[in-house]
């Protein structure tokens, strides 16, 4: 009688251990990407392991270089010879105002300089605007100083320009009372309009500059990858942003804590490039609304030549829309990248809010932004004393009477019969006490508060944060960028910075009117997609930080966006590229007019590639002989979920 209970008991555990097989097994393979896979998730959440260090084949797909453009090299020296150095009997003085963005800002300092140069002037230091209209920052800091280091700027630039921190003091009464010429120059200036318009009243002198406006271009490299640092305060938070580690319930949420690896993902969904794109109908109720009185306002200025209203989905459909966080989520699943992959949300705009963002944090737990890895007291260091403004409290407008209602009522016109008009969308209290609340009651959109100037001034340093972990990144992904058909945006300025300083960096440049047209192919099933979907997907997105990626951009690219494609003027190519050109008929294409990097120069760049390589090498030689894993590109268990797995979890009927 024992021995039958031992054996039932025997066969209950044996099938309870295979119902539980049975239930993870049919978890795993009907789960879709914007979940965990139940296997994976039951083993990660229990047995967290630390894989920092181990660069299998599976870590090189997602986090590697891109080995076609490692013989690109930075290289914005002057090229012409000889090179003149300014002196102090030049043309005069350039005071220059800027207002705008953080990109705006970096791109029109970038032109100042440049400027300078051409009419042999000598350049002040700027005024950001952001940073003098508010009254509430911090005395600490001028305007120029409170985003970058003035010493570093002028240093830097000794050998191209001189520049000055304030014009003398027996010009500044008559810049005060505007007796000298003013100049307010459109974005797209041709290098004629300030020689023959602005160079006469500046002072009939001869210019001895190089004719060639090459020479120019790498200028503009110099100031914005060399002279433009962010002040120390800056610097150092950034820093500890990149090296922090936060622990959470679970496991640790860091970016670059224990070497791991990060990505950066900008979205790019601001209210300006919405209106100006006409991307309104992507959103809902006062969202939509918000964007088209800006749309509105543009054309009103003039900067828009179309209709208020238009078809936001078509724009969509041509690429002129940002992606939106859901579907990057579902671009990066299809990479491969892991749910426990750690992405940092830069940009100081997200319009929509964090609404918008819910569906990328539950496809990425780990998705951190600033104030994950800040604390106030940092900031607060970072930012400088600053003195206390009031709040600004919303007035609701007095109440209106029911005989004053009746007389609109009656003022107000023929009305349709028999009907009467329906009603309004009602406006609820939460939606008159947001910054947005003026929308609700008024036409107009009000004038900014203190508080709102500070704001404004405070968010040039949140984008200098994000600037900074964004180069830092092991790899970045842009939700919009400009694609060279305006102003360059903040994703257009990382990507050019990181080509510029590592060329190879896997950098995605998508295109968004190709993927709008993978996305509408699986409309049916967003959320499963088939694998031919999954392996399109990849292949562009691998193509795109490539040569094919640098060819598409050079073709849109147009003089505003240079700084976003600095190629080929401010770098230069290894004996690696000769190589390479013999396989690939597109890097001859992309190298063609590209200068060889001196001698000198491209031995330290093999020198630090050798030993880049080798320790590579030597680290996956270990994970391998760890972990047993076979060598093959979809293997990888550190890092990475294989392909296979992924696979897995796509359409079974496929």
């Amino acid at each position: 009688m024992k021995s039958r209970i031992k054996w039932v008991a025997l066969g209950g555990l044996v099938l309870s251990f295979v119902s539980i097989l049975v239930h993870l097994f049919l978890a795993k393979s009907s789960a879709s990407l914007v979940q965990y896979g139940a296997a994976t998730a039951f083993t990660d959440d229990l047995n967290y392991i630390d894989t920092a260090g181990r660069k299998g084949p599976g870590y090189r797909r997602l986090w590697g270089k891109v080995k076609p453009l490692e013989p690109l090299q930075p290289y914005a020296t002057p090229r012409t010879t000889p090179y003149p150095v300014p002196n102090e009997q030049n043309n005069g003085f350039i005071y220059a105002k800027i207002q705008g963005s953080f990109e705006k800002i970096k791109t029109s300092i970038c032109d100042l300089v440049t400027i300078a140069r051409l009419l042999n002037a000598t350049l002040v230091i700027p005024e950001i605007q952001q940073s003098t209209q508010s009254k509430g920052i911090s005395s600490k800091f001028k305007s120029f100083s409170y985003l970058y280091n003035e010493e570093q700027f002028i240093a830097a630039l000794a050998s191209d320009v001189i520049i000055v921190k304030d014009l003398p003091s027996n010009l500044r009464p008559a810049r005060k009372r505007k007796q000298y010429p003013i100049f307010k120059p459109k974005s797209s200036s041709s290098p004629n309009f300030y020689l023959q318009e602005v160079l006469p009243k500046l002072k009939n002198a001869k210019s001895t500059l190089p004719l060639s406006f090459v020479e120019y271009q790498r200028l503009r490299c110099r100031v914005a990858f060399h002279a433009l640092h962010f002040r120390a305060e800056i610097i150092e938070v950034a820093r500890k942003m990149i090296e922090r580690r936060i622990l959470t319930a679970k496991a640790s949420t860091r970016l670059r804590g224990s070497g791991q690896p990060f990505l950066a993902y900008h979205p790019g969904l601001k209210r300006d490039s919405l209106a100006y794109h006409g991307c309104a109908e992507l959103f809902q109720d006062v969202h939509t609304e918000l964007i088209q009185y800006r749309r509105a306002k543009l054309i009103k200025q003039g900067i828009i030549k179309e209709e208020l209203a238009v078809d936001s989905y078509a724009r969509k459909g041509n690429g002129s829309c940002p992606l939106m966080p859901e579907e990057v989520g579902l671009l990066l699943r299809a990479m491969g990248y892991p749910p426990r992959t750690r992405i940092y949300l830069a940009g100081s705009e997200t319009f929509g809010g964090q609404r918008v963002l819910i569906p990328l944090r539950s496809m990425y737990a780990n998705t951190v932004d600033r104030t994950s890895l800040c604390s106030k007291e940092e900031l607060a260091n970072m930012i400088g004393p600053e003195n206390p403004l009031a709040e600004d409290l919303f007035e609701f407008p007095p109440a209106r009477s029911t005989k004053l209602l009746k007389e609109e009522w009656d003022k107000a016109g023929p009305r349709p019969r028999p009907l009467p008009p329906p009603p309004d969308r009602p406006i609820y209290r939460h939606e008159k006490e947001g910054w947005y609340g003026w929308i609700a009651e008024k036409d107009s959109e009000p004038d900014p508060s203190p508080n709102n100037l500070r704001d404004q001034a405070h968010r040039l340093l949140w984008d200098a944060l994000d600037y900074i972990v964004s180069l830092e990144a092991d790899a970045f992904f842009p939700g919009f960028d400009n694609d060279g058909s305006g102003w360059p945006d903040f994703s257009s300025l990382v990507m050019g910075h990181r080509l510029y300083i590592s060329a190879s960096s896997r950098t995605y440049r998508p295109d968004r009117k190709y993927l709008s047209q993978l996305f509408n192919s699986t409309s049916d099933h967003l959320y499963h997609p088939p694998r031919n979907w999954t392996l399109s997907v990849r292949e562009h997105l691998n193509k795109s930080m490539a040569e094919d990626g640098l060819l598409q951009v050079s073709r849109l690219s147009g003089p505003k966006s240079f700084l976003s494609h600095p190629l080929p003027e401010c770098l230069c190519t290894t004996s690696k590229s000769a190589e390479n050109s013999k396989k690939r008929s597109n890097l001859q294409i992309l190298y063609e007019e590209q200068d060889e990097c001196p001698k000198g120069l491209e031995l330290g760049f093999n020198t630090v590639e050798s030993l880049q390589e080798s320790s590579d090498e030597t680290e996956t030689q270990e994970d391998e002989m760890d972990l047993g894993l076979p060598e093959s590109d979809e293997t990888s268990q550190a890092d990475a979920v294989p392909s296979t797995e992924q696979d897995e979890e796509m359409d079974p009927d496929d």
